[in-house]
């Protein structure tokens, strides 16, 4: 698949440039979408986050530039992007369990990760009910909170706002929603980071509306898009567990690519339903 080739050539570049600042702007240029896209793509087809995927790299090569040269360790923390000896022993103890200084002190086993590929492998036989629409531009009304990107959890702070959330606020907004994606809606959009570590990214807790805005809520313009649809039923972890699907299973199978613009969750009646924007790969 051509995602696939993109995400395997974008993870080509970034072992090239392990001893150098990667620059995830190249990154995404070369996996044809966002920066956001590839690290959650990346975080679900792995299953740890790109971040630590690259410390654990560059450990590796670490413990072997170590272990085989006459070299000093702030040679090989500078060389790694680390300011500090502290700084990488703490990271170089955490991948293999010990200091630097005690590399050749010891005949101990290091911990090694090598490059990843990705490959497609078809996973089991559960069906997932998605359907593709076009759909114009709409406006989503709601309380917007900037909230960091842990790797694919929920930030603290959004779950301290679900539960701090009053029933007087929750009717307002219901009262708003005429449009679809129907119901109360969680909203992602315009991450940022600096770098290998995860960013922060708008989250809106809102509805879908033709009516005016009230005072006390934020207003997000959505463009016209096509949009993946897929219906699940359960709570939060079955969300989640589709949502992962999608990246691992239906994105990489699919003739589909991420079109970059906001994802909705709508939650209506005990049915919930993954607003994912859509183009054709």
């Amino acid at each position: 698949m051509d995602l696939l080739k993109q995400m395997n050539d974008a993870l080509d570049y970034i072992e090239d440039n392990l001893d150098e600042a990667i620059d995830f702007n190249q990154v995404a240029l070369i996996a044809q979408c966002s920066e956001y896209h590839f690290k959650r793509m990346f975080s679900f087809l792995a299953g740890i986050p790109l971040s630590e995927y690259i410390r654990r790299r560059r450990m590796t090569l670490a413990a072997m530039e170590l272990k085989s040269n006459e070299i000093k360790i702030i040679d090989v923390a500078m060389k790694y992007g680390y300011s500090s000896p502290n700084s990488f022993a703490r990271a170089f103890q955490q991948v293999h369990g010990l200091m630097p200084s005690e590399l050749k002190e010891q005949s101990t086993s290091l911990k090694s990760y090598p490059k990843l590929t990705f490959q497609l492998t078809v996973r089991g036989v559960d069906e997932m009910n998605v359907r593709i629409i076009e759909k114009n531009s709409f406006s989503i009304t709601g309380i917007k909170q900037r909230m960091r990107v842990i790797d694919n959890d929920v930030d603290p702070e959004v779950v301290k706002l679900w539960e701090t959330m009053s029933e007087e606020t929750i009717n307002e907004l219901a009262n708003l929603s005429d449009l679809e994606p129907p119901g109360i809606l969680h909203v992602l959009t315009d991450y940022t980071s600096e770098g290998e570590d995860e960013g922060e990214i708008d989250y809106y807790f809102g509805v879908a509306t033709t009516q005016n805005t009230p005072d006390s809520f934020t207003r997000l313009e959505v463009p016209a898009n096509t949009w993946a649809i897929f219906e699940v039923e359960g709570e939060w972890e079955a969300i989640e567990d589709t949502w992962q699907r999608i990246y691992s299973e239906w994105f990489p199978s699919s003739k589909y690519e991420h079109a970059e613009a906001p994802e909705i969750v709508s939650s209506q009646d005990q049915i919930s339903e993954i607003w994912i924007p859509v183009r054709k790969a």
